[in-house]
């Protein structure tokens, strides 16, 4: 695993400082030494996020998988390629945190084996057998054991609350952050988007917006969740 990179910076006076994980990207299962699977995500909304806690005054570290972005100045960072890696990056760092914010958009599945040489082109039809990878967001609490504030993304294509709620009490978030990727210029590939905020006893639709400005008011939203007596 790549080392970690701390960086110090001023915080105000009035911030009460907290610290967070995010996770970002996609992730990229090999099926040989020049072949992978994926996905569309390209790690924007991840990113805006580490850069609005940033300016909020918080400590950020950014877990992605590969993106073509620049990496948020004063953000610690770890890369990492694969669903299993970004696992164990979570699981190494997630005990010392106040807050997770799990953006990225990991495989489900995985190949069952990784072919050690290039898949050449033979028959009609190719079939792969895959399985599944580890549930990061399922782990945090029943098997990384952390006790902060816990949110999470639903990327969906439809029933978006159902979805996103099922998700909140399956995998014991505090917070879904849900987005519709079907929506013409919103969610993956896109600069812009338009969130449900789905907590245990309500939610919150949050209006079309580029995703810095939407990450903005996400931060605003996470902090004070967290900062709610009983937290």
């Amino acid at each position: 695993m790549p080392a970690l990179v701390t960086c110090q910076r001023p915080i105000e006076p009035h911030t009460r400082r907290v610290h967070v994980l995010i996770t970002a990207g996609p992730t990229r299962e090999p099926l040989d030494p020049v072949r992978f699977l994926t996905n569309r995500s390209s790690g924007k909304m991840g990113y805006a996020l580490a850069q609005a806690f940033i300016h909020a005054g918080h400590s950020v570290l950014l877990i992605s998988g590969p993106t073509a972005l620049d990496v948020p100045e004063r953000v610690d960072f770890i890369p990492v390629e694969t669903a299993a890696e970004m696992h164990a990056a979570v699981a190494h760092c997630l005990a010392r945190m106040d807050i997770a914010v799990f953006a990225a958009a990991v495989a489900d599945y995985t190949p069952a084996r990784v072919a050690p040489h290039k898949i050449k082109k033979a028959g009609a039809t190719l079939t792969l057998e895959l399985v599944r990878t580890p549930d990061i967001l399922g782990a945090a609490r029943s098997g990384f054991g952390f006790s902060g504030t816990l949110v999470g993304f639903a990327a969906e294509t439809e029933h978006l609350e159902a979805n996103a709620r099922a998700k909140l009490v399956g995998k014991h978030c505090d917070l879904i952050i849900a987005n519709d990727v079907s929506t013409a210029g919103c969610g993956f590939d896109s600069d812009t988007n338009e969130v449900l905020l789905v907590y245990p006893d309500h939610n919150e639709a949050l209006p079309a917006a580029s995703k810095l400005a939407l990450a903005h008011r996400l931060v605003t939203a996470i902090v004070a969740l967290h900062e709610r007596p009983g937290n």
